[in-house]
């Protein structure tokens, strides 16, 4: 059965990467039918960044030891913090009901978008564990950032997701499928491009629906 938690991250509407997990989304409900599922719009209704007071509750996690997320609550002890937890809270318990984590985001910058930076910072928690859950990012690049490729240094997008999501979360199981040089779309100087681009498209499409069958 299961219960596939869908997040999208991109600021475009009608964004590739908007595309690629809905067609994940689409595809993994079709197939849990029994499957609970829950969508979160991060860019049309942002996560607000953390604030001081949820530094505090990260503090107290830290220094109390506590490792089980719901001993979270136990954190909170004055009216800020109070503010602070109505808003952590509801995220935290659709990323612990999720058995997938399904995110559509774009590279912005050769990063993460912040409205997905900010649903990071606000969920994670010092030796906070997921292990057994799976990840799933569909992504959409302007350029190729893909192995051997002249760019491949500066993709801080999946690098930093992959570490996070294996290093802090203990999550083994991270699929990354991408959709390239999607600027040869709207770019002149990239139209000798379009041709791989479309390939690339393809192949991320075919990517999720494999992925989404798992």
């Amino acid at each position: 059965m299961g219960h596939l938690l869908h997040l999208d991250a991109s600021a475009r509407r009608g964004s590739i990467s908007r595309e690629l997990s809905r067609t994940f989304a689409e595809t993994w409900r079709a197939a849990h039918p029994d499957g609970g599922y829950t969508y979160r719009d991060l860019a049309a209704d942002p996560v607000p960044h953390i604030t001081e007071a949820w530094t505090e509750l990260c503090d107290h996690v830290l220094e109390h030891g506590i490792t089980e997320i719901g001993r979270y609550r136990e954190a909170v002890r004055t009216p800020a913090q109070e503010a602070a937890w109505a808003v952590l809270s509801p995220l935290l318990d659709e990323l612990v009901a999720a058995d997938v984590v399904l995110i559509g985001t774009p590279m912005y910058n050769f990063s993460i978008p912040s409205a997905l930076k900010a649903w990071l910072d606000q969920v994670t928690f010092p030796k906070m564990s997921l292990a057994g859950r799976r990840f799933v990012v569909a992504g959409a690049r302007g350029g190729a950032y893909g192995p051997g490729t002249p760019r491949e240094p500066v993709d801080h997008e999946e690098r930093y997701l992959r570490d996070f999501f294996k290093g802090h979360f203990a999550v083994e199981d991270v699929v990354f499928v991408h959709a390239e040089l999607t600027n040869a779309l709207i770019d002149p100087g990239l139209a000798h491009l379009r041709g791989r681009q479309a390939d690339s498209h393809a192949a991320a499409r075919l990517g999720v629906l494999a992925e989404a069958k798992r």
